[in-house]
């Protein structure tokens, strides 16, 4: 990975992750101020703190998304270190569906004349929990990645000793 790409990379996680903080500073605020009032047609407060847990998956994932980068810049991706962060993202991920199927059922009761909308935001429920799966297929590959990397450092070690 070239250092363009990495530097690229990076400013649009710290853009992203800076808006997620900000975003996240605006709801505590709306949460402790009582500024914004419920007008009865949603309960703002637990979409309130549900957003706010959701923003924090996000910020999970970007995180651990830093520090795999690092690692690829560095060459040690294809180590066991790695799986740590694909793990975590992948129960970031895990997790926002689970929030995302929060809001969901929250907002259910106000669809009743719609049950559309509920279906299609069960919908993209179900599609968050296919990212968290595509990611642990590429924790998958990561694996191999990773066992072919040591055995092929065993068969050089050999090598070397014969030569």
């Amino acid at each position: 990975m070239g250092k363009l790409t990495v530097r690229a990379l990076r400013a649009v996680l710290v853009v992203v992750f800076s808006g997620a903080v900000f975003v996240q500073a605006l709801m505590v605020w709306a949460l402790v101020s009582g500024s914004d009032p419920e007008d009865g047609s949603l309960p703002l407060t637990p979409l309130r703190v549900i957003t706010i847990l959701g923003i924090g998956t996000a910020q999970v994932a970007l995180v651990c998304v830093w520090r795999l980068v690092t690692m690829v810049r560095r060459g040690t991706v294809f180590s066991h270190a790695a799986f740590r962060y694909v793990d975590v993202i992948i129960g970031a991920i895990a997790a926002a569906a689970l929030v995302w199927f929060a809001v969901t059922a929250i907002n259910a009761p106000d669809q009743r004349d719609d049950p559309g909308v509920t279906l299609i935001m069960g919908g993209i429920g179900l599609a968050i929990l296919g990212v968290a799966l595509l990611v642990l297929v590429l924790r998958m590959l990561l694996a191999q990645a990773v066992a072919r990397d040591i055995e092929a450092a065993k068969m050089q070690a050999e090598l070397d000793e014969v030569v």
